[in-house]
């Protein structure tokens, strides 16, 4: 969606939707409740929402510009992937 902004510029914003499945519903909401904490640093300019559905976590991001969406994904990415690496290393044998 873009909309003239009050220079004569068109603003857009960005959205990014990425679903994780996992191997059970709790183990989507024991990543849930370890990714939802990190709120973005930064106070304007991007939002992100993440919800379980089924034994998928969804997020949803929506930013003003792709440089500062592409930090957020990225950062995102690197937690999700040490919480799964947590997740094999500690985590119960089996799914539940």
């Amino acid at each position: 969606m873009a909309a003239p902004s009050a220079e004569g510029k068109r603003s857009e914003t960005l959205q990014f939707e990425l679903s994780v499945p996992f191997p059970s519903k709790r183990l989507a909401q024991i990543a849930h409740g370890s990714l939802s904490p990190d709120a973005e640093p930064r106070k304007g300019g991007i939002s992100k929402e993440l919800r379980v559905t089924d034994n998928s976590l969804q997020v949803f991001w929506c930013a003003e510009e792709a440089r500062i969406l592409r930090v957020s994904v990225g950062s995102f990415l690197d937690h999700l992937a040490l919480v799964l690496e947590t997740m094999q290393a500690f985590g119960p044998s089996e799914a539940q």
